[in-house]
């Protein structure tokens, strides 16, 4: 969960996600405790999913 805070951080706080998404800042501030909610990430992949090759591993498929 702390790259959930990381990314809150990262996209300028709690306030400025809350007001891109419609929320309040409370909500917001919550989920770097709690963590983003998955249907948070699905509905906004612009601004909670990183791209491959920043940081992320892409994961081989076993040949079978």
């Amino acid at each position: 969960m702390s790259n959930d805070k990381e990314t809150i951080e990262h996209l300028g706080g709690s306030a400025k996600v809350a007001r891109k998404l419609g929320y309040t800042v409370q909500r917001v501030q919550n989920w770097k405790e709690r963590g983003i909610p998955p249907k948070e990430k699905l509905a906004r992949p612009d601004l909670f999913q990183a791209p491959l090759g920043s940081g992320q591993k892409r994961r081989r498929r076993a040949v079978k």
